[in-house]
């Protein structure tokens, strides 16, 4: 691939904003097209981005200057769209999870390594400072052996600001498959590889009513569980638990914690960049801030592609699909053990990503103005 390095999109919804804002101070990340199945949204999108075409999806995979497709189209669609920029030669890179099913996740890997092209996945909040400091502090021993984690998330539920919220409560959907990837994915990064879990789940009620927007008070259905938990086994020893919930109303829990031998860790929200890593080492009085050490500087959604585009030849990228298929196993497996009762192995394996530096990839921006949402 080269630098910049040449990226088209294929989905024009809210989350392109993110990216295009990203996109905006990345020297070397080039977008040249966009497509969506609705022309008008991907025509918007041109218009808000000097040097960028709006075209069909299938002009798209055919452009000879598309190297990487950015696949922001729902889960449902992720390997169909990823098996299609595959089989026209290019690299892609995936908003969370990798594939609706790690069946489907297993084919799109192995038609990317059949092709000799790159795989990325979302999140990469993981590859910014917030994350990336608590690595570093695990990594430079300041809580010991790390022995366990938790991991918490609590909402009442997305149809309350969510004007098409139906995909969250139907298969595929729920809190750990649309939240668990930002957290699965920092627990691994932070403490490696999962090798079993165990799990249970439960929901409420049987279905939802909109909060917002043209269809305010219509009722969706649930169907699936809306609250669930899970513990972890790490290679480590680690054990990690999660509690990922549409059910609760608020809690006040870290976000992530990590406890060791000589120390605790509050880690910020996985869903963030940055934020405050603070400490409580064996002996002291109270929490220390830690000074940022680590990630990625005032990143944003995008900064995998760019981490991705500087990795080298062979060697896989941070956010990339082998983590990415791990953490789709893990949280899998979670909700298989919640219905079978019964503890789950994880069969496949992941090294722990590099850490990143302390890095500065943006440039002076201010003057720059980030592009509205496209709805």
């Amino acid at each position: 691939m080269g630098k910049p390095l040449k990226v088209g999109i294929i989905g024009c919804g809210a989350i392109i904003a993110q990216y295009l804002a990203s996109f905006r101070k990345l020297e070397d990340i080039q977008l040249v097209a966009v497509a969506d199945l609705d022309p008008a949204r991907a025509q918007a999108v041109a218009e808000q981005y000097d040097g960028v075409r709006a075209v069909s999806v299938e002009s798209l995979l055919a452009a000879d200057d598309v190297e990487l497709v950015l696949n922001l189209t729902i889960p449902a669609a992720h390997a169909e769209v990823a098996l299609k920029a595959i089989a026209a030669g290019k690299s892609v890179y995936g908003e969370k999870p990798l594939a609706a099913t790690t069946g489907q996740a297993r084919k799109v890997l192995d038609a990317a390594r059949e092709a000799g092209v790159v795989v990325g996945c979302a999140p990469d909040t993981v590859l910014g400072t917030g994350i990336q400091t608590a690595r570093k502090a695990i990594d430079d021993g300041l809580i010991g052996a790390p022995i366990s984690a938790s991991a918490t998330m609590v909402t009442p539920g997305h149809e309350r600001w969510h004007p098409n919220p139906d995909f969250y409560y139907q298969p595929g959907g729920g809190p750990l498959l649309d939240m668990g990837p930002y957290y699965v994915t920092a627990l691994v990064t932070l403490l490696g590889p999962v090798v079993s879990v165990i799990g249970a789940a439960s929901h409420t009620r049987d279905e939802r009513t909109i909060g917002s927007g043209p269809r305010q008070g219509e009722k969706i259905p649930v169907n699936i569980d809306s609250h669930v938990t899970g513990v972890l086994v790490h290679a480590s020893g680690a054990l990690s638990t999660l509690l990922m919930s549409f059910d609760a109303v608020k809690s006040k829990s870290p976000n992530i914690e990590i406890h060791g031998e000589r120390g605790s860790l509050v880690v910020p929200d996985p869903n963030h960049f940055d934020g405050d890593v603070q400490l409580f080492a064996l002996g002291a009085d109270a929490w220390e801030t830690l000074p940022v050490s680590a990630g990625y500087v005032d990143a944003g959604r995008g900064f995998g592609i760019a981490d991705l585009a500087s990795t080298p030849q062979g060697a896989e990228p941070r956010a990339g699909g082998t983590l990415a298929f791990h953490v789709l196993e893990v949280m899998e497996s979670v909700l298989e053990s919640a219905r079978s009762g019964s503890p789950v192995r994880i069969t496949s394996t992941v090294e722990r990503p590099e850490t990143v530096e302390l890095t500065v990839l943006t440039e002076d921006v201010d003057a720059l103005q980030a592009p509205e949402a496209v709805s």
